[in-house]
This record gives C-alpha cells, structure tokens and sequence, in this order.
C-alpha cells in the first residue's frame, strides 16, 4: 500500500530506527522487566490506577506488583497531555519510540513511571484548580530530582492508602504552592551528587 509520503514525493517514507524496541513509554521489550503501568479505564468516571511491577529483579519478593496510587478520573484528565509531551520529548532525545495514553494497560519505564508517581501523589487530593500549578513544578524539576522525591516517599507511604501520611503529604504543598516548591528546589540542589565525581547521576535509560 502507497503511503502519502511516497505519493507526495514518489520516494518511500525512511521508517526511523530506534535505539531499541520497546513497548508503551519506554519499556525494554524484554521478558519481564521492572516497569509501571498506568491502567486507564473505558468511560469518562472511572479512577486511574497506577502500579509498579517489580519484574524478574525482584528475586524471592513477596509482592511482585505494587499499586502506588489511584487518580481520580478528572484529576488524571487534567496531567495526561503534559505527561504525555514530556516523557515523549525525553524518548525523543534517547531515540527512542514515543507512545500516547490508551485504554487498558499502559507500560511505562520503570524511572519515568517514577516520576509519574510524584506527580500522581502530589494532586491526588490538592485543590483541582492548584493542578496546573503543581504541573508546572513537577516540569521544572530535573529527573534525578523526581527519582530522588520518589524514593524518599516509596519508602515509608508508597501504597494506595497513605495518602494523608509523611511524604505524600509533603509533596501536595511542595508541588501545589510556589514557595514551597522553590525551598524544595534548592534543598535537593544540595543534595545532588557531584557531576565529576563516582555518584556521577546516570542518564534516563543507563
């Protein structure tokens, strides 16, 4: 079948070639890595869930999928498209295939899917009409940051009903007020390990 391209200029279209294959938002398309997956409903109302699937990494684990968080439907509404443009910018970058959110389940590489996660616990009770603040925020963060905020809240209220407790809390004022978001911004610039030295931070897919 004649693609438009090879109508239009009477050469056949280049088909891209990406560093790897991968599945959904980055997945390596190997035989159960660690991953995300943001499993979105039919219809307009039902809730999104978000959980982490420790793969074949996780040894004798007991838990092998850890749901991190379920949005509200309009709260997920409201990030998808910004999420969707930034992580396929930095697929983008690492030659990598970009995706779009579908119903059903959606992989997603297992540090972008931390990322997501900061963001999703930030707003999943904050003021809807804070959202696009803390949006913002979260985009103004460097990854290593994310991967950092991650951590710090995975540890001690990670699961689906720590909502109201340490570190999830933490992040829906530190996203959801500009003040705060800029006093947690040079907090982990402090933090950050030394560019030239051995703790030197790895790149999106090292």
């Amino acid at each position: 079948m004649t693609s438009r391209h090879e109508a239009e200029t009477g050469r056949p279209a280049q088909r891209v070639a990406h560093a790897h294959q991968t599945l959904g938002f980055g997945v390596p398309a190997t035989s159960d890595p660690h991953h995300f997956v943001v499993s979105i409903p039919r219809g307009n109302t039902t809730a999104v869930l978000i959980s982490e699937h420790l793969g074949m990494g996780a040894g004798t684990a007991p838990e092998q999928v850890l749901d991190r968080v379920m949005l509200q439907r309009l709260r997920w509404t409201a990030i998808r498209a910004e999420v969707q443009r930034a992580f396929n910018a930095r697929l983008k970058a690492h030659n990598l295939a970009s995706s779009t959110w579908k119903v059903g389940d959606n992989p997603v590489d297992r540090l972008l899917g931390k990322e997501l996660c900061v963001l999703a616990w930030a707003i999943e009770q904050l003021d809807p009409q804070k959202i696009p603040l803390a949006v913002r925020n979260w985009l103004a963060l460097r990854p290593e940051e994310r991967w950092w905020l991650f951590g710090m809240t995975a540890v001690a209220s990670g699961g689906l009903q720590d909502g109201e407790h340490g570190w999830r809390v933490a992040l829906r004022y530190a996203l959801g007020d500009v003040a705060q978001n800029a006093q947690l911004h040079s907090r982990l610039e402090t933090r950050k390990p030394d560019s030239k030295g051995p703790n030197q931070t790895l790149g999106l897919f090292d």
